[in-house]
């Protein structure tokens, strides 16, 4: 038996915009840095002018603390910016501040490489380094290089 509330558990998807879903679990190895990675090829949000969906892979790194974000609950709130209206650059910081507040992590990045519209594709960087750390310089150190050789971008 677990003790996540979603996991294991018939899934039940919100097509608003939910961050109470996100699950935390410990880290077994806070002692050792390592990174995490999510991709997420089918994320989608709402334009909050225009209603249109707009589509995007998202990309979530972090290094972790104390605390990991479960992947089924990332899923659930992920998905629940379906129909939420808000702009690329809104969303990536959402879901970094949501994060960030649910795992406390040593250091996170969130990238969202978005599908043209109108012919013009939008791929906002954000990222959060624990303050007072080494991992606040690396987050000043990848803002300014995040860019730096890009990697082939498969969704557009």
């Amino acid at each position: 038996m677990n003790d996540f509330k979603k996991l294991g558990k018939a899934t039940n998807y919100s097509f608003e915009y939910t961050p109470d879903v996100l699950e935390s679990f410990a880290n077994k190895h806070p002692e050792r840095d390592y990174m995490v990675k999510f991709n997420c090829p089918e994320f989608t949000s709402l334009c909050p002018i225009t209603g249109q969906p707009d589509f995007a892979t998202i990309y979530i790194s972090y290094i972790p603390d104390d605390k990991l974000v479960e992947s089924k609950s990332l899923k659930l709130y992920l998905f629940s910016f379906r129909n939420h209206g808000a702009f690329h650059e809104d969303c990536m910081n959402i879901i970094l501040k949501d994060l960030v507040a649910l795992m406390n992590p040593k250091y996170i990045e969130v990238w969202g490489k978005f599908l043209p519209r109108g012919g013009l594709s939008i791929d906002p960087y954000c990222n959060y380094g624990k303050p007072g750390t080494r991992y606040e310089q690396m987050a000043e150190h990848r803002m300014l290089n995040h860019d730096l050789y890009p990697e082939r971008i498969d969704n557009r």
